[in-house]
């Protein structure tokens, strides 16, 4: 029984490590969109160095869409609470939540046909990616919410 306990205390000072956002670091999920070279929700690298196309490379696919055709932007967030994920549930799973950033990206292909793609951005991401797609393309981000607004523009 003891043992179970100490297994119980230590998981929940290592439920914060375990629970954290679907990608990280500089990884970027393709979450969905009109793109079919690259199959749904895999993760992969975004490059926004190219004054002329974004880039979205990974070991399943990639794609490029150039800012000059980008014809909409826009940003949200999704909550959620971090239950369900851990076996033991603790006052911090219960109280804190965890923020996926997504960015929808709308842009006219090489046929002029409409096109879209829907990209999860780690945390301290869209801040410069929309700024670059800004300044780029010239089309202004929409936000789907102020808390999001905030997120980007403190």
């Amino acid at each position: 029984m003891r043992k179970l306990l100490t297994f119980t205390v230590l998981l929940s000072f290592l439920q914060p490590l375990v629970l954290t956002a679907a990608v990280r670091g500089k990884e970027v999920m393709y979450v969905g969109g009109t793109i079919t070279t690259v199959p749904e929700a895999t993760e992969g690298l975004l490059d926004y160095q190219d004054e002329n196309v974004l880039r979205f490379t990974s070991p399943k696919g990639s794609f490029e869409i150039p800012y000059d055709r980008v014809t909409s932007l826009e940003y949200g967030q999704k909550a959620g609470r971090r239950l369900g994920v851990a076996l033991a549930i603790t006052i911090w799973a219960l109280f804190s939540k965890k923020r996926k950033h997504f960015m929808t990206i709308g842009y006219n292909d090489e046929n002029d046909k409409p096109q879209g793609v829907v990209l999860e951005l780690p945390k301290g991401m869209p801040r410069t990616v929309i700024a670059v797609i800004e300044a780029r393309s010239g089309v202004k981000c929409d936000y789907e919410s102020e808390e999001a607004r905030k997120h980007v523009h403190g």
